[in-house]
């Protein structure tokens, strides 16, 4: 088994940012009791059920904004006092962690972590950059560790996918930085523009994979299932990939000229740079039967989850068919799949299986309970009729008519939120507002809904903005003044790129469609 023991020094906050984090947290803490009861006794024209509803997701985004108990408590919090306010029974309110979503997400995280736990993810990556030609020049190691952030995120968790990376990159900055050193003496080896621009690479390319798929980031989940809860329309995969492939070609794009102009390398050349890859590939030896069990699964699940869709696209009707993929939901196909791992054999003589419970428990279970609260917030929105309450009143107040217009407007609350909070919030708190809006002034909430989600994952500036860069940041590699300088670029080019990808996406679909 291949393991991977990670020891960075965690950079200590200037006093500035300890001052703000502080501050942030009290206001939160202090706040959150006399604003709760304050909506509950508003004199507003609004049902008992719907008032407490609103009450309650204030105080959340008011929580989630502010951060001084962690996110999943925060919303764990939120959904009781749903039911002791009244918004619905334990059964209505409780019922969505036994949404599919939910277990789609264990089960996901399940897998990913066999591919941990048994370094196939590594092997992957160090692959990859041991191809001819990377190792050798700081501008193609920057961007392989880019392009391996981002597929590896593709089908693991962006956050496994830049805590998996980082160790392979502190290792490549500091070799690279003796080099660096010797050349230029009067710079710090832990402050190198190379430094910066592979770290970042890291975080930006883990941050636009996962949002190729429904599945792969919990942010696209949270948002694929507010949409199907509150307007029965499931987002398929492939349709779903439409929109995300465009967005990650040129998002990709983006970042890396980006990420090229604000941290361009002190020298283009590395000594020895293949070597140091190849030598690292070559400690891991063959595949072992671990690996090759978790790889099969890994196939296994892929195929299963894209089965129904090519059946659907290539108009497959045979009855036999069509009953076993109608039956294929995602949620279950992962959970069987990821169960088969505790089944197999290890095959290292031990007796133990290739995943034991031990290894698997270590999973991200807040994330979960906050998928799950994400979902029941959005369908008590709905239930309770808050959500186009709130609809007709925003369209009302700000005019807005046009669906671009409004998915306009759904990138920047995503992005601006983002940069404050998580993106998993930032999709949790934007999409159940977005889709009553567009409902209520008569559009097609989808394109809204999947803008809002797109911008959210966008956040680029701050190390809480996703998880990537919260992980890079504290490598103490990337000074936050270069992460800012580097986002907010980003985050200018987003607003004006995604609304344009959607337009191309939905224009050309429509002419198919008119041809067909």
């Amino acid at each position: 088994m291949s393991t991977v023991t990670t020891v960075t020094e965690q950079p200590p906050k200037l006093a500035g940012e300890e001052r703000f984090d502080y501050i942030r947290g009290r206001f939160g803490l202090i706040a959150a009791l006399p604003l709760l009861i304050g909506i509950l006794v508003l004199p507003i024209d609004m049902p008992n059920p719907q008032q407490a509803m609103l009450a309650v997701l204030t105080v959340v985004v008011l929580l989630w904004i502010t951060e001084p108990v962690p996110i999943p408590v925060t919303a764990l919090i939120g959904i009781a006092l749903l039911v002791v306010l009244g918004v619905g029974t334990p059964q209505e309110v409780y019922g969505s962690f036994g949404s599919a979503t939910v277990f789609l997400v264990i089960g996901a995280f399940i897998l990913a972590r066999a591919m941990t736990v048994h370094g196939l993810d590594r092997r992957f990556a160090l692959k990859v950059l041991s191809f001819p030609g990377i190792g050798n020049s700081t501008y193609r190691t920057a961007a392989a560790f880019g392009v391996v952030a981002c597929i590896l995120s593709m089908f693991v968790s962006s956050s496994a996918t830049a805590a998996m990376l980082l160790p392979i990159g502190i290792g490549v900055v500091k070799t690279i930085g003796d080099l660096i050193q010797e050349q230029n003496p009067g710079i710090k080896t832990n402050r190198t523009k190379f430094s910066c621009l592979l770290m970042l690479s890291i975080a930006y390319g883990a941050s636009i994979g996962s949002v190729l798929t429904p599945i792969t980031g919990i942010a696209n989940v949270i948002g694929r299932g507010t949409i199907e809860r509150m307007t029965g329309y499931k987002v398929e995969l492939f349709d779903w990939i439409s929109m995300s492939a465009p967005y990650l070609l040129v998002m990709g794009a983006v970042m890396w000229v980006a990420l090229i102009l604000v941290n361009r390398p002190e020298v283009k050349h590395i000594r020895g740079g293949q070597d140091y890859f190849r030598a690292h590939y070559a400690d891991l030896g063959p595949m072992n039967r671990g690996e090759r069990n978790v790889l099969v699964i890994f196939l296994v699940t892929v195929v299963l989850w894209v089965l129904p869709s090519l059946v659907t696209t290539f108009g497959i009707t045979s009855p036999i068919v069509t009953a076993f993929t109608d039956h294929l939901n995602e949620g279950s196909v992962v959970v069987l799949t990821a169960g088969l791992l505790f089944f197999l054999p290890r095959g290292n003589g031990s007796g133990e299986s290739t995943l034991t419970w031990t290894e698997a428990a270590k999973i991200d279970w807040g994330t979960v309970l906050l998928v799950g609260a994400g979902l029941t917030i959005g369908t008590m929105m709905n239930a309770t009729g808050l959500a186009e309450t709130l609809g007709t009143t925003i369209a009302r107040a700000t005019g807005v008519q046009s669906s671009w217009v409004l998915a306009l407007i759904a990138i920047v609350m995503g992005l601006v939120i983002s940069e404050t909070t998580s993106n998993t919030a930032s999709v949790g708190i934007v999409v159940p507002i977005i889709i009553p809006i567009a409902l209520a002034i008569g559009v097609d909430p989808i394109i809204p809904a999947m803008a809002g989600v797109f911008g959210a994952n966008a956040g680029a500036m701050l190390p809480v903005s996703t998880p990537p860069n919260a992980i890079v940041y504290g490598s103490g590699y990337v000074p936050m003044i270069k992460m800012i300088s580097t986002g907010i670029f980003i985050d200018i080019i987003c607003i004006i790129c995604i609304p344009l990808i959607f337009g191309a996406v939905v224009g050309i679909g429509s002419l198919i469609a008119l041809h067909a």
